[in-house]
């Protein structure tokens, strides 16, 4: 019995080591992805955290992009509330909300109908840098793959660059980690169904 219970006790802390490990590595790459002065076909914001939309409606003024989407826009929300053409533009007509998906993944199943009406092949996915990890996963893995997705983080207060030493920012990126793990899970065996669906609908 004693054997047994070492036993277990070495699996723990293999397991513990492994977990650590690889939360370490999450950090790094959440804070290591730089944003890019690129063109895309389309700039994808998800809309929800702070900076966001004001961002995507900045590159989108400086022809980052052909066409801006805002996805899990409040239904309330219109679009002259968030993008009116300034003198001398003619950018309205380029500019679509998605206002039915609440969470990361139904961000990415209904943007991708608005991303194959357009026949994009580039984007540039704008969203918190928190969150920039679990939302490139879930596009990459939902999108067909032919269509590039060019990640553009926005810094939050919320999201210290020392997250050691700030309890908010641990907490906040390790709940990111736990849940980036769980959709690398599920698009194990997901990810096959998910994009046969994007092209299907593609067509």
């Amino acid at each position: 019995m004693a054997l047994f219970f070492r036993g277990l006790f070495s699996i723990l802390v293999i397991f513990l080591v492994v977990v650590v490990v690889l939360f370490v590595d999450f950090a790094y790459k959440t804070f290591s992805v730089r944003q890019r002065d690129i063109h895309a076909d389309a700039i994808v914001v998800l809309a929800g955290g702070r900076g966001r939309v004001e961002e995507g409606v900045r590159l989108f003024r400086e022809k980052k992009g052909d066409y801006l989407f805002l996805i899990g826009v409040d239904p309330v929300v219109r679009k002259q509330d968030l993008f009116r053409d300034r003198e001398g533009e003619a950018l309205a007509d380029r500019v679509f909300l998605e206002k039915a998906s609440r969470n990361t993944l139904e961000n990415a199943l209904y943007g991708r109908e608005i991303i194959a009406r357009k026949d994009v092949r580039s984007i540039l996915l704008i969203t918190s840098r928190y969150h920039m990890k679990r939302a490139t996963l879930i596009f990459r893995n939902t999108l067909p793959r032919d269509i590039a997705i060019y990640p553009y983080p926005v810094d939050t207060k919320n999201l210290k660059e020392a997250w050691w030493s700030d309890r908010g920012s641990f907490r906040l990126l390790f709940s990111e980690f736990y849940k980036y793990c769980l959709f690398r899970f599920f698009f194990v065996f997901a990810s096959g169904e998910l994009r046969t669906q994007a092209m299907g609908n593609g067509q």
